[in-house]
């Protein structure tokens, strides 16, 4: 391997920099876009049941902001919970912009490095190219060895940008489609909580109406 690298000439420095970039970026971005951490399944119904026993408190609130992306979108409905039901999606929209360009962090340098590898490849392709005609244009093509190293320097590099490059492409497409399913996701579980704060606010609209009824 240390040979290979030698032999693709300086412009595998690069090109092994960003193998490594890569693979932190996809080791972190699946731990982290993991469905249970991004979208507990307990969340939704621990909420109902402090909602419908009207025991939900700010500390309750803090604490399912911290615990998960699913729990910042929720906590922003739930912190203005006693306002109309169009503010309250207005909240949660306005939140969950910014819980999902943190579960984009990181992408666009991971399509950038599958994009710029085949580039640096082609580059070292170029230049490998340019030092065997130099070779040929000062001693000829009689001697093989010494445009051996040139050509080898050219098939090196290109081969070690299109390694990098095509793992890279894969996974950060994959990635994209996992956050676009976690973020409809969300959407889906911020609705079913925006529905029961609404349900909740016309029962006790009706209660407060009735008791007024009854006291007139």
């Amino acid at each position: 391997m240390l040979e290979l690298v030698q032999a693709g000439g300086w412009l595998m420095l690069p090109i092994l920099l960003c193998s490594v970039i890569a693979v932190a970026i996809i080791a972190e971005r699946l731990w982290t876009l993991r469905q249970k951490k991004v979208i507990p399944v307990k969340l939704l119904s621990g909420i109902w049941i402090l909602l419908e026993k009207k025991v939900l408190t700010d500390k309750h609130i803090q604490e399912i902001e911290k615990g998960s992306p699913l729990g910042k979108v929720l906590a922003a409905g739930l912190s203005n919970r006693h306002l109309s039901r169009d503010l309250i999606r207005e909240s949660i929209h306005e939140n969950g912009r910014f819980v999902v360009h943190e579960m984009e962090r990181f992408m666009n340098t991971l399509g950038t490095i599958s994009t710029i590898t085949p580039l640096l490849g082609l580059l070292g392709t170029v230049i490998g190219m340019i030092k065997v005609f130099t070779v040929i244009t000062t001693t000829g093509v009689g001697d093989p060895s010494q445009l051996a190293g040139g050509i080898s320097e050219a098939l090196i590099t290109t081969a070690a940008g299109l390694t990098i490059a095509i793992p890279c492409l894969i996974f950060h497409r994959h990635l994209k489609r996992k956050i676009d399913d976690l973020v409809m996701g969300m959407e889906g579980e911020a609705m079913k909580l925006v529905e029961f704060l609404h349900h909740e606010a016309l029962h006790v609209g009706t209660k407060k109406t009735k008791l007024a009824k009854a006291k007139a």
